[in-house]
């Protein structure tokens, strides 16, 4: 158990120091990624106002069935992707929210980045 919560307080310790340096604005949002360990969760968030533009999560209707892995973290990226599209959002900054950016994390940031959002 103390392994687990040591894990969770390096990651957000890393967390509190990448937040420190990264703001979303209406211009340039920033998309935070949130993986537990059997669902996915991408938002966008302008922090300028405290709104959230977009996001796109394992918990929808249409991907209730996708499970916690690479090859569908990719899927949710261009998910996200697209609905920023729709929005005419073209840049973003990425919060890796504490995570290393490995996995899942650059499976979904690989997706958005297909999908033609620049970050």
């Amino acid at each position: 158990m103390k392994r687990v919560v040591e894990k969770n307080k390096r990651r957000t310790r890393r967390k509190r120091h990448i937040r420190k340096t990264i703001t979303g604005t209406s211009e340039c949002p920033r998309m935070t990624v949130y993986r537990s360990n059997s669902k996915m969760y991408v938002q966008v968030i302008d922090d300028a106002s405290g709104n959230t533009v977009a996001s796109v999560s394992s918990m929808e209707k249409e991907f209730r069935d996708l499970k916690n892995n690479v090859e569908n973290a990719g899927k949710l990226g261009a998910v996200i992707g697209d609905r920023l599209k729709k929005l005419n959002i073209e840049n973003i900054v990425f919060d890796r929210n504490g995570y290393l950016y490995h996995g899942i994390v650059k499976a979904i940031a690989e997706g958005t980045r297909k999908a033609g959002i620049r970050f």
